[in-house]
């Protein structure tokens, strides 16, 4: 991994004995740029005045500063490609399959026909077995009776049973309605009773969702054009890491957090010079993301111990360690802890890091000190923000057992207590730890990189670096900080 040399940008207004003659408004240095001598873009002037904007690319950091990072991002980079390369799987191992949840041979179908009748009559809505109506079941099949009910056919539509048809039930109450026309998946059973073999497991929904990603990946393209085509790139980079690497490892019996450090860094790696580019400023990003991501590891590791929690907290998890006995239940919940805190690691680093690179360009004079006091006040905007996501986010998705708990009037440290929310409250703090530890680290990097970058000895006004205008490495340029457009730096 090296950090390419890229042409340093001419800003603002230059004085100086050595440039060229003209008012020149030449596009990078060179002739015409206001830096170099040359005739090339003027309109007449004095000898000793060059006025350029430039739009080319940003200076670039110094060539010792580069092997640096190279010495540090080198040796990581290879650690990775070992670690995929040794925990790769040879695919998610067989099994036989039990029957129950996701762990069924499913078909696809279509809805023929739907028509009413009544519930009596198929015996859908059974009475209870006394006839006591005193108690809510009693009473709801008691109405169940005198209600109208639907009998869908079902027409399957893939599989060696192309074409066979059966029918489904659906009641009044229901939270599935079936109508003509509609695609639905249907589970099959092969030990079971022929004319109960097949049933309706779910809705069919790939179109609305493919219409929904096109949606998404137009509007991405539209507005981030080529860095929004990148982007997209590294999600399906992603996408495939976690499906043909993390997933499987996982069932061959790998150790959870071992996989979920190495896929998360091949991730990391790909997503963020993929979509910021081969640079110093993407990989100061790298390294406070690796420093986060390793902090959200050791507190994750240490309270999921300390909390004696087991990961095993419902019907999903269970099924998983019904199937795989030997899978690490608590070290799959801390992968899951530290894949979830990856992707909004991503945002907070490289945002820190552009507005350090950001204010260093504005004013070149800042030290260490004022660039990460100024960068910190941005981040501290950012991890307000952050947090509050990361906390709705979770409390969004754990709404309906929220809700469970808000009907059998629990308390809050009663609710605090069960495994399954002190799991998501672990998830969320050791999340938002590392999102705020992220802040101060990756800010203090850049600043401690973008302001000790000095000019390679010899080098001239191409090679990079902070070059005085008059020739002297590192010299004032307080003409190019007032005036001059530039473009954002690398």
């Amino acid at each position: 991994m090296t950090l390419p040399q890229q042409t340093p940008e001419p800003h603002g207004h230059h004085h100086g004995p050595d440039q060229g003659p003209g008012h020149g408004g030449g596009h990078g240095p060179g002739p015409g740029g206001g830096q170099d001598p040359g005739p090339g873009g003027g309109h007449g002037g004095s000898p000793s005045h060059g006025h350029g904007h430039s739009h080319g690319p940003a200076a670039p950091v110094s060539r010792h500063l580069r092997r640096v990072i190279a010495a540090i991002l080198i040796p990581f980079a290879t650690a990775v490609v070992v670690g995929l390369a040794v925990l790769w799987p040879g695919g998610a191992p067989a099994h036989e399959r039990t029957g129950v949840g996701f762990d069924r041979q499913t078909e696809q179908g279509k809805v023929v026909s739907v028509e009413q009748v009544d519930c009596a009559s198929v015996n859908a809505g059974q009475g209870p077995p006394t006839g006591d109506t005193s108690t809510p079941e009693g009473r709801e099949a008691a109405d169940a009776q005198q209600d109208q009910c639907e009998k869908a056919t079902i027409e399957v539509t893939t599989g060696a049973e192309k074409g066979r048809r059966f029918t489904e039930i659906i009641q009044p109450d229901a939270t599935r309605q079936l109508r003509e026309g509609q695609g639905v998946v249907v589970a099959y059973a092969p030990d079971a009773p022929r004319d109960l073999q097949y049933s309706v497991t779910d809705v069919n929904r790939k179109v609305p969702m493919a219409v929904l990603a096109g949606i998404f990946a137009l509007a991405v393209v539209l507005v981030g054009r080529m860095r929004g085509v990148m982007a997209l790139v590294a999600l399906v980079v992603s996408f495939l890491i976690l499906t043909f690497f993390i997933l499987p490892a996982i069932l061959e019996g790998s150790n959870p957090l071992v996989v979920a450090v190495v896929g998360s860094s091949a991730i990391m790696l790909i997503a963020l010079y993929m979509c910021h580019g081969l640079s110093a400023r993407t990989s100061v990003a790298v390294l406070g993301t690796l420093i986060s991501l390793l902090l959200i590891g050791l507190l994750g590791s240490l309270f999921i111990g300390w909390a004696s929690l087991t990961g095993n907290t419902d019907d999903y998890t269970g099924l998983i360690h019904g199937l795989y006995p030997d899978i690490d239940m608590s070290g799959l919940l801390l992968a899951g802890i530290i894949i979830g805190s990856l992707g909004v690691l991503d945002d907070v680093t490289v945002t820190q890091t552009s507005a350090v690179w950001e204010l260093h360009q504005a004013d070149p004079a800042m030290g260490p000190r004022a660039l990460y006091r100024a960068g910190i006040r941005i981040g501290r905007d950012h991890i307000a923000s952050v947090v509050n996501t990361l906390v709705l986010a979770y409390a969004g998705a754990a709404l309906p057992l929220l809700l469970l708990f808000s009907i059998a009037q629990s308390s809050t440290g009663t609710v605090a207590n069960s495994e399954l929310v002190a799991e998501e409250i672990v998830r969320t703090l050791v999340g938002s730890i590392g999102l705020v530890a992220s802040v101060p680290v990756t800010t203090a990097l850049a600043a401690l990189v973008v302001s000790t970058d000095r000019t390679d000895p010899g080098a001239g006004p191409g090679a990079g670096g902070r070059t005085g205008t008059i020739g002297r490495p590192g010299g004032p340029r307080p003409a190019e900080v007032r005036g001059g457009r530039r473009r954002r730096a690398k």
